[in-house]
């Protein structure tokens, strides 16, 4: 029923081949089953972000009444909102 995976040499060809491949040809996605992968960490990047010094003082009142970082409350707040508006488009 299932066509055979090829060996991939790298990344990238495994890439180029997904790309025009459709995987259901190759998987039975029927029996998948959904796990989490709880020790990976997403890959982070830095940036500069300038921000008006009252808006830092009031992110860092509410990150301390939640006793959580004021980064980390910052990186809440914008998955939040960017879940929220890629839900309403």
């Amino acid at each position: 029923m299932s066509k055979q995976i090829p060996k991939f040499k790298n990344e990238e060809e495994e890439r180029e081949f997904w790309a025009t491949h459709d995987s259901t040809e190759y998987i039975n996605w029927d029996k998948a089953e959904k796990i989490t992968f709880s020790n990976l960490k997403p890959s982070v990047k830095k940036i500069s972000l300038r921000l008006p010094e009252t808006m830092i003082e009031e992110l860092k009142l509410l990150a301390n009444k939640r006793d959580v970082p004021y980064q980390s409350l910052l990186k809440i707040f914008l998955a939040e909102r960017i879940e929220k508006e890629l839900n309403a488009h």
